[in-house]
């Protein structure tokens, strides 16, 4: 029985079929185009109620029956309980995943989220407040993970979900406007982290 995955090329869907990738679960793509607002079409509304991508459908969920689960923190959370992999079992060992995955969901995903918004926006009056406040906040967020990576090899020790929901926010770096030889430690955990071959896979997957 293989997960269902519901998604489109953006740093959120990214995250899942990385983790999928990684825990070695079998899955199938279907894409919802968001840019022909596919996200808000009944059925996909029925399991993903607030109409964004991702969210899965897994047909051997808990007690073997069938579970949809909406959210990218989520699934990652979900799926790292189902598997038993990349979320420790120790509760002081999960401190740091949640930390670091709740550091991604809260602000490093938002902030430069709102970098590519105001990117698109054609009057440079409006544009230049929104682009300039949170492309600074974006870079203080590259800082702190910096500032992590510089103590640790992964976000939370060893490689867990937490890594991949940053990961896929760290892939748009370019598009933050952000050169990641001004933050060394990210780059080289990114750089590690592409490196892994389910990573890469999750990567080239099609989504869209």
């Amino acid at each position: 029985m293989s997960i269902e995955l519901w998604t489109w090329n953006t740093p959120n869907g990214r995250k899942i079929s990385v983790a999928l990738e990684e825990m070695g679960l079998p899955y199938s793509v279907h894409p919802v185009n968001i840019s022909k607002g596919e996200q808000f079409n009944p059925d996909f509304l029925a399991f993903s109620p607030n109409n964004r991508i991702p969210a899965i459908k897994d047909s051997d969920g808990p007690g073997g029956q069938p579970i949809g689960v909406f959210e990218s923190g989520a699934i990652l959370l979900y799926l790292g309980q189902k598997t038993g992999k990349f979320w420790p079992s120790d509760l002081r060992a999960q401190v740091p995943v949640l930390e670091w995955l709740m550091w991604q969901m809260g602000g490093f995903g938002p902030m430069p989220g709102q970098v590519h918004h105001f990117l698109t926006v054609e009057n440079p009056a409006d544009q230049k407040y929104g682009l300039e406040r949170y492309s600074q906040e974006t870079r203080r967020l590259y800082g702190v993970a910096d500032r992590r990576l510089a103590q640790v090899e992964f976000f939370a020790g060893d490689v867990s979900i937490a890594d991949f929901a940053i990961l896929g926010w760290v892939w748009r770096h370019e598009r933050h406007m952000v050169d990641l030889a001004e933050f060394p430690h990210v780059k080289r955990w990114y750089e590690t982290m592409m490196a892994r071959p389910a990573t890469k896979c999750g990567m080239e997957i099609a989504l869209s």
